[in-house]
């Protein structure tokens, strides 16, 4: 099976914590030259740091602000043209701020949609030609499990979380002919920070200590816990990878099996 990754290059969003961080340390393991996306340029130096230690393959960073997709456009083009052809892209952004959907502000949505949907767009738009002239791209999203089984009082993710998986399906169909997959991974209850704010916030609800309802999350999982966001990362690194060529407009749940639905 091959999983190298030698003389590709990845684009990582969201990439200095969990589900994203450990997906670029993943794809160095494998070979792939990371450049890291996020806001926080001090945490970029210390994750590029990081994956220097694993290899010399030039690895590097761009910093943009989801909330203004004018600058993840501007960056997806610096990364281009300093990096040359990107063959691999990771979309992943922090989901919204929980709530019941009934009780949401349209700008809510209109701000998730950005951060989500059009930065993705953004980034696949600037990168596409590079995949086409070598026939080789690989995108992944990750998303929710929400796209399969809407999750309670997480409406405005669920609306937009909806969006990307269609958009990811309607341009598997479009891009499969040039070698490029398109593919969501569907992280359940994750180790990260944001687990932490829904549990802290279901506990200010509930009057339950944080402990114990992450131990009731954990729970609600067949496996009996949440997961490490190194096990997301390792479904997100295969989709990657040319041993997954011929895996294209799929939802991969990484949830335990969790979600009560096929």
């Amino acid at each position: 099976m091959d999983l190298s990754l030698r003389g590709k290059t990845a684009l990582v969003s969201g990439s200095t914590q969990g589900i994203g961080k450990a997906t670029a340390l993943g794809l160095a393991n494998m070979g792939a030259r990371v450049i890291l996306l996020a806001r926080n340029e001090e945490k970029l130096k210390q994750v590029k740091a990081e994956l220097e230690e694993i290899s010399d393959a030039g690895h590097n960073y761009e910093v943009a602000d989801f909330s203004k997709p004018e600058e993840v456009k501007k960056a997806a083009e610096s990364a281009l043209a300093r990096f040359g052809n990107i063959h691999i892209l990771i979309n992943n952004t922090g989901g919204p701020p929980g709530g019941e959907a009934i009780n949401a502000d349209v700008d809510e949505f209109r701000s998730a949609f950005e951060m989500h949907l059009i930065c993705n767009h953004y980034l696949l738009k600037t990168l596409v030609s590079g995949m086409r002239n070598e026939n080789y791209g690989r995108v992944v999203n990750v998303i929710s499990t929400s796209v399969k089984q809407p999750l309670k009082n997480l409406g405005v993710s669920n609306t937009v979380r909806g969006a990307v998986a269609n958009w990811s399906k309607t341009l598997a169909n479009e891009l499969g002919q040039y070698g490029i997959t398109v593919n969501n991974v569907l992280p359940g209850a994750t180790a990260t920070g944001r687990l932490d704010a829904i549990a802290s916030k279901k506990a200010a609800a509930t009057g339950k200590p944080v402990d114990e309802v992450l131990k009731d999350m954990g729970n609600a999982v067949p496996i009996g816990r949440v997961a490490n966001p190194e096990e997301v990362a390792n479904g997100i690194c295969f989709l990657a990878s040319p041993a997954a060529s011929y895996i294209n407009g799929i939802n991969l749940p990484v949830d335990g099996g969790r979600t009560g639905s096929l």
